[in-house]
Parts: structure tokens; C-alpha cells; sequence
């Protein structure tokens, strides 16, 4: 009688022990699934850097850079699996521009964007010319991505991007439709102390 009493208990064990993880499985699934963001704090690893948290520089938040000031219009909450990165619509100065905000490895990683429309060039394989400069392809890939505010996208969605440099310089291209057209748009890698953030009005 006792052997039985244990046999179950230890069957009952084995059953819990598999529902608890299958339930993970499917946690973590619906997550992927709908996008959302996952718990960890990745600007908490860039010390001292937290005015570029996404709480903070989010639509109605102003950049200043230079003499100019910078209304922040609209956020992309963009994600290739477990990474996430973020690019801000930016009104003022003459042309249209983006801030891209990233951390990696505990590394704040700024760049400044400019849109180049009918720039006439589209992504290759290796190294792409455009204005006399040859740029070397550093990264590709495909994310989903959330829009806030105004950013002339739906709210959410998939895209596809390539990435160039030569030195400091930066070429990207990304792609919003079901189709082969590309946003091209040239950029500059960035020092947090280049800007001063005045954050977004809280809701």
C-alpha cells in the first residue's frame, strides 16, 4: 500500500512539474507573439545615461542639439527577437530627422539620421557607393516594430532593414511595405553629451 501511496505521489510530482513549465513555454510564446516588451531594464545597464529611457524620451519630449530644439513627434519600439531598440521622430531643423537609441552590452549607442528621399540607391550585397562614398554592409535583418505618437506608420507592424558604414559615416535602409521599396537615409554616430533631453510631458 505504501509503494502505491508513493508511485502516485510521485506521478502527481512529475505532472506538476511539466504543467508549471509548459505554462512558461506558453507565457514566453504570447509574448513574442504580440510584441511585448520583456521585463528587463536595459538602459538600467548604461550608468548614468537614463534621460534617453524611452519613459522619458517619448512624443512631446525636446532634444537640443546645437542652437536648434527638437520636438520629439513619434517613437518605433523595434524588436528582433529578445533585442529591442528604439528611433524617434524628430520636428525642427530643415530636413527630417530620427534618433536611433540603442543599448548593447551596457553601451548607449546614439545615431543621428537624416532622410534621403529619391536618393536613387538600394541595398547590395558587400558594399554600397552613394555620393562618392563606399559604405561596407554591417548588419540585415527583419523586426517588428510599435508606433507612438506620429510617425506616419500604422501602430504596428514588420519591417526589414540593411545597415552601412564607412568610418563615422552611416547609410541604412529600411523597408515598411510588402513590397521592394526602401527608406534610405544617411546618419553619424553620436555622444550623449552632443544633446540636452527635456523629457516628455507625463500622461
Amino acid at each position: 500500500m505504501n509503494k502505491i501511496f508513493f508511485l502516485l505521489a510521485v506521478v502527481l510530482l512529475i505532472a506538476a512539474i511539466y504543467m508549471f513549465f509548459k505554462s512558461r513555454q506558453a507565457k514566453a510564446a504570447s509574448a513574442q507573439e504580440t510584441g511585448d516588451t520583456f521585463s528587463k531594464d536595459y538602459f538600467a545597464e548604461a550608468k548614468g545615461q537614463n534621460e534617453f529611457n524611452p519613459e522619458k524620451l517619448g512624443p512631446g519630449a525636446i532634444i537640443r542639439y546645437g542652437a536648434t530644439d527638437y520636438v520629439v513627434r513619434g517613437t518605433l519600439t523595434l524588436n528582433e527577437g529578445p533585442y529591442y531598440w528604439y528611433e524617434y521622430l524628430l520636428d525642427g531643423g530643415d530636413n527630417s530627422s530620427w534618433l536611433g537609441v540603442e543599448v548593447d552590452e551596457g553601451q548607449l549607442n546614439l545615431t543621428w539620421w537624416t532622410s534621403r528621399k529619391g536618393a536613387g540607391v538600394t541595398p547590395g550585397r558587400g558594399t554600397v557607393e552613394f555620393e562618392g562614398v563606399t559604405y561596407s554592409e554591417d548588419e540585415r535583418g527583419h523586426a517588428r516594430y510599435t508606433s507612438t505618437g506620429t510617425t506616419g506608420l500604422p501602430e504596428s507592424g514588420e519591417m526589414r532593414y540593411v545597415d552601412y558604414s564607412a568610418g563615422e559615416k552611416l547609410l541604412g535602409f529600411e523597408g515598411w511595405a510588402n513590397n521592394d521599396s526602401w527608406e534610405v537615409s544617411t546618419g553619424r554616430t553620436m555622444l550623449p553629451g552632443e544633446f540636452t533631453v527635456y523629457p516628455a510631458p507625463k500622461a
